[in-house]
């Protein structure tokens, strides 16, 4: 089954897209940029979910929900914000459809033309804000922390499973508070929730910081950015936490009495992840045998596949066995599976459950049963070893945090090893052609260096990590003065 797919080293892009639709995550819509979630992809996305929302909910956030469409003059209000968002929007111009009267289908209607045109969100900020308005007058209203779980739409040209699609999945916080500082340390505050929830559950070491003025946030005063690196060398962007100041509040005029009796404009922050983190997850983890997923997420920790013998009692034996231990796994909180199909080979399942990334395989024959002892195969290292059936629901346990220790630690050594400093524009350039990642150097810190350096290398300022060390030296294109180095990088 590996066969078909494309080498890393042949091509990286094409190896991600087979592996996407090989590993049975997503399949191509009939819909131009638009995907399928497979459910064995939408479990990944669900088990995601699932642990952002309880750290959400530990933090004192609550879920709700609002409206998909967006009046167009909410947009309007926000000027860096509708200019952000301008190009990718998708626009509702009419609300009834009818038959032609020359047999051609069905077309829209002209009589039902919108007197004014709905956007299809790309985020939410000018719809909620202007329901805050209704919600807020007083101090004793703030802090308000929400979340939404909901779908989006940004018109993408160029797109690209998981990474970038017209449609996409994503949750995305909304908070209002009475001061700068209480929206601050929100921002910073959800940042770390992104970066433990990467590094703890992905197995992705990231990097925490600042994005530049060029790329903020449409509308932020401050976008706060944890960046990974894929095994290809390039940054991903993983998650972005915004301090918007108070643009909204001023936009949708959302006040409210202070202590003193005096009016205020209230302080905001936006933040979110999307379903680009299996991307990422795919890319800094898989090989050219399929996908490799880390324990604490993946749809099924364990695949229990019993030999099938010509002897009917010996093959009834060796599943009540197989039965009998995933019960016992299940009964510890794993995520089991049992696969007894006779109607397929053993290596053909083997193969099936390396493609989709399954972190432990156990297999059991008439002489393992014999034995008292399974045959346990990880997925990271492919390594396998004999195990006794008594106490394997602990050994199993511990064998799964092992995994996920070895993936992050394999992928913490991989981003370290191409994190490489450039003093000279010969350095930066050779650097992001021959080894790749990021490149830690000095930028006079004006947007039309930035935007020169893009042009001429096609990197990025990833970010200004957090708690940058200050350190003197001169901007790699320009030589003006520059007080602390950047992370550059090409990116997804």
């Amino acid at each position: 089954m590996s066969k078909e797919l494309t080498s890393r080293n042949e091509d990286y892009s094409q190896w991600y897209n087979d592996l996407v639709l090989k590993g049975g995550l997503a399949d191509y819509s009939a819909v131009r940029g638009c995907m399928v979630i497979k459910p064995y992809g939408y479990t990944l996305w669900e088990n995601i979910r699932d642990v952002l929302d309880k750290m959400f909910k530990d933090t004192g956030h609550v879920n709700a929900y609002f409206p998909l469409f967006i009046p167009k003059s909410f947009l309007s209000k926000e000027a860096d914000h509708v200019e952000g968002f301008a190009k990718e929007c998708a626009v509702v111009t009419h609300y009834r459809l009818k038959n032609d009267p020359e047999g051609g289908g069905v077309v829209v209607d002209p009589e039902a033309k919108l007197e004014e045109e709905l956007i299809v969100r790309p985020t939410s900020e000018t719809i909620i804000w202007n329901t805050y308005k209704n919600w807020i007058q007083s101090w004793r209203d703030l802090p308000i922390l929400v979340n939404q779980w909901a779908n989006v739409v940004r018109w993408e040209m160029r797109t690209r499973l998981f990474l970038r699609t017209a449609e996409f999945l994503w949750q995305e916080g909304h908070t209002a508070h009475a001061t700068a500082q209480e929206a601050i340390e929100e921002a910073e505050k959800m940042l770390e929730v992104y970066a433990t929830f990467a590094e703890d559950y992905l197995a992705l070491p990231v990097v925490r910081g600042v994005k530049s003025p060029n790329e903020r946030f449409a509308g932020a005063i401050d976008t706060y950015c944890i960046e990974a690196l894929m095994q290809d060398g390039k940054a991903l962007q993983a998650g972005t936490s915004h301090f918007l100041g108070q643009n909204f509040a001023k936009a949708f005029d959302v006040k409210f009495m202070n202590k003193e009796g005096r009016e205020e404009l209230v302080w905001a922050t936006s933040w979110g992840v999307s379903t680009r983190l299996i991307g990422a997850l795919i890319m800094a983890h898989s090989d050219d045998n399929g996908l490799v997923l880390p324990p604490r997420l993946a749809p099924f920790q364990v695949v229990i596949i019993p030999f099938i013998s010509k002897n009917p009692e010996e093959t009834a034996a060796l599943k009540d066995k197989a039965e009998e231990i995933k019960k016992a796994l299940k009964s510890k909180g794993l995520r089991v599976q049992v696969d007894d199909d006779e109607t397929k080979r053993p290596g053909f399942k083997f193969a099936e459950y390396e493609m989709k990334g399954y972190p432990i395989r156990i297999v059991i024959g008439p002489r393992d049963l014999a034995n008292g002892v399974v045959e346990v195969a990880r997925r990271d290292t492919k390594e396998k070893q004999s195990i006794s059936i008594e106490g394997l629901d602990v050994s199993i346990e511990n064998l799964l945090k092992d995994i996920q220790d070895n993936m992050y630690n394999k992928a913490l050594q991989y981003r370290d090893q191409h994190i490489t400093l450039a003093n000279t524009w010969e350095e930066f350039i050779d650097i992001l052609d021959s080894k790749t990642g990021f490149v830690s150097a000095h930028w006079d810190g004006t947007p039309e260096t930035e935007d020169k350096i893009k042009e001429l290398s096609k990197a990025t300022i990833r970010c200004i990590p957090l708690n940058n060390t200050l350190e003197e030296g001169k901007c790699i294109l320009t030589g003006q003065l520059s007080k602390q180095r950047v992370l550059f990088a090409r990116a997804y």
